[in-house]
């Protein structure tokens, strides 16, 4: 099995000779434990309630903990290695409280896009998804806590969302782009996710 997932720094965490983070299930294939980790997400996630601004890195902490707290031992820790996904290095890690903290700061300055048109919230999300996405502040699982976040962030902003409109090729290309300063691929994923406004949703 490759040692490539995520760069030949993971090996420490990972059990010996496989790209498989060590894990509270103690599982050893890379398959098994992707299928209880959406297993237990799904459940997590779905017991999960709405929570009001102000958000923060300790919210995503927060959240990082409910999704994988049955199944990593550091779930809402920050990572302390580097790590990339093949030529995209993430923010390294003594870096990382001070680029979520500086983001989020951002985010509430401009009032946690309360009052937004749709094309503005789009636009404005997309370029915060795609910062907080760089500074990949846990060493697994940063795209479920992060869309958990935005979530509340953008029904709080009076908006209903479907992640489920975009392909997961889609959204992994998607979030690298943001690396070369191009946040377009995100506003095309956003502007499809991110539909009426709550009001005008049909219960």
């Amino acid at each position: 099995m490759s040692n490539d997932k995520y760069g030949t720094d993971q090996a420490p965490d990972c059990y010996p000779g496989t790209d498989v983070l060590i894990n509270l299930l103690n599982l050893r294939d890379s398959n098994d434990l992707d299928e209880a980790e959406r297993y237990l997400n799904e459940i997590a996630s779905a017991q999960m309630e709405f929570v009001l601004p102000p958000y923060s890195l300790k919210t995503l902490q927060q959240v990082h903990r409910t999704l994988f707290g049955k199944i990593y031992s550091w779930a809402g820790e920050l990572r302390t290695l580097g790590i990339s996904k093949g030529d995209t290095r993430f923010c390294v890690p003594e870096f990382i409280e001070g680029e979520v903290k500086k983001e989020f700061s951002k985010m509430a300055k401009a009032g946690w896009f309360e009052g937004y048109s749709r094309d503005l919230l789009v636009s404005s999300i997309a370029e915060s998804y795609g910062t907080l996405n760089i500074a990949h502040p846990f060493r697994e699982g940063n795209g479920r806590t992060q869309r958990i976040v935005f979530e509340f962030i953008i029904f709080n902003a009076g908006y209903s969302i479907d992640w489920g409109l975009a392909e997961r090729q889609e959204w992994i290309d998607a979030c690298i782009a943001p690396f070369y300063g191009d946040d377009r691929p995100l506003i095309t994923i956003f502007d499809r996710c991110i539909g009426s406004t709550i009001e005008e949703v049909d219960f």
